[in-house]
């Protein structure tokens, strides 16, 4: 095991996860004592244009995948519009490998219900909604809870602090649904529909929830904004690079001593992200590995030293994602490890379009002929050729995701397949496995 250097574990900067070991992190009584609502104390007090200013100039990006500047999407919801507005929480979180925002709202849920009051104050929302993934029980029974608590303490419901801002948090369970996670589709499941995802335009921002104007944030985004209201904007940009500002958590699992999520300023890179982690497990030498979860692009060895924000990895030909960083070795095939990814995106796929529905179909059908060792050169230009049929035509990401560990694997691992291919590497799949493949 590794012993992380001093310049190294500089790079860890717990914010989001401060209190997270704290004796009953949970309960608001802990949560006040550590400086809990005095951020709301403070926003209350200001314009709700100012709250929107000082995000933007945080330069915080959303922490779901897309990276969008936060700060942008509120300001563009319409006011004066004569129509109520929402704030809805994408807590959907369903990607392979990530786990940032269930591990947040099981320790810390009243940083997230704090950021959901000030969010709601700043884009003038007087209904909020967090939608949480059906299977995270453990995570919602403490999100309730903590509702209610906050509710007992005046901080939510009518007249919040004697501000004359009301607002009203509603906690939603999903049915564990992938595709919610998509905002659209999040929000038609939130509507009582089956979670497909809508066309756009119109957006969220004038057309969202109940066709009013609507912000959709994840867990992350939300829970950093009381941070950035009580340290400011200079304070947050102080972590992280230039344009991918502040902390975020890393959620590392695999081939590595110790998995766990790891908060750092952002552009830390896989290589110091190891040596936190302790190294590799013995024996195991770093062969792949998703810097965003399993919809993003598979970097290999030879990118141990990319900043992982979201520019320089965009620029090493990936996503940042939602920093689910999945470690992989020599002992690993790619080619099976993209097979059970694709297993998930043709499960979770709502069936909605065409190229998802019927491209990821066909394409696990020829992972598991080439698995059994009955593929040929020809089933690696389909899946070059399915791919292209599904990559910017399906109908939202879920599609184009489950392209990346696709054509990734071929790019850096083609020899793996033709191994398959050419016999020297013993089928991983039986006949009995085959099911329709053919």
């Amino acid at each position: 095991m590794t012993t992380p250097r001093p310049e190294t574990l500089a790079k860890l900067t717990p914010v989001l996860t401060k209190r997270w070991l704290s004796p009953d992190a949970w309960r608001i009584g802990t949560y006040e004592k550590l400086d809990g609502y005095a951020a709301l104390r403070k926003a209350l007090k200001a314009h709700p244009d100012d709250l929107i200013q000082l995000v933007k100039d945080s330069g915080l990006r959303g922490r779901g995948g897309a990276g969008f500047p936060t700060g942008l999407k509120w300001g563009f919801i319409p006011q004066g519009d004569g129509k109520p507005h929402y704030l809805v929480v994408n807590a959907d979180e369903g990607e392979p490998g990530t786990c940032k925002d269930l591990p947040l709202m099981t320790h810390d849920p009243h940083s997230l219900v704090e950021g959901v009051i000030i969010a709601s104050y700043a884009i003038r929302a007087n209904r909020a909604y967090i939608y949480i993934r059906g299977e995270a029980v453990h995570a919602a029974r403490r999100l309730r809870n903590a509702v209610q608590e906050a509710y007992a303490k005046g901080y939510l419901g009518r007249n919040i602090l004697g501000s004359g801002f009301d607002l009203e948090l509603v906690v939603h369970s999903g049915a564990g649904a992938y595709i919610c996670g998509e905002e659209t589709a999040l929000l038609d499941s939130l509507e009582g529909f089956r979670g497909q995802p809508r066309l756009r335009p119109p957006f969220p921002a004038t057309h969202g929830l109940y066709a009013s104007p609507t912000v959709v944030n994840n867990v992350g985004t939300i829970a950093s904004v009381p941070y950035i209201v009580l340290g400011g904007a200079a304070w947050w940009k102080t972590m992280g690079t230039e344009k991918s500002s502040g902390p975020m958590i890393y959620s590392l699992s695999g081939r590595i001593a110790n998995p766990g999520q790891y908060e750092c300023s952002m552009g830390i890179t896989l290589r110091e992200l190891l040596e936190l982690a302790g190294g590799m497990q013995p024996g195991h030498n770093l062969k792949f590995w998703t810097p965003g979860g399993s919809s993003t692009p598979l970097l290999t060895a030879e990118h141990l030293d990319v900043p992982l924000d979201f520019e320089s990895v965009a620029a090493a030909g990936s996503i940042l994602g939602t920093t689910a960083t999945q470690i992989f070795s020599d002992q690993d095939c790619p080619v099976y490890a993209t097979y059970r990814w694709l297993e998930f995106y043709h499960h979770e796929s709502c069936g909605k379009c065409t190229p998802c529905r019927e491209g990821n179909y066909w394409m696990v059908r020829v992972y598991q002929r080439i698995l059994s060792g009955q593929g040929t050169y020809e089933d690696l230009d389909t899946l070059l050729d399915t791919c292209d049929n599904i990559l910017g035509r399906s109908f939202c990401g879920l599609g184009d995701g489950a392209t990346s560990p696709v054509t990734s694997s071929l790019q850096y691992f083609k020899q793996d397949y033709l191994d398959y291919i050419e016999g020297r590497t013993a089928p991983k799949l039986s006949d009995k496995q085959l099911v329709g493949a053919h």
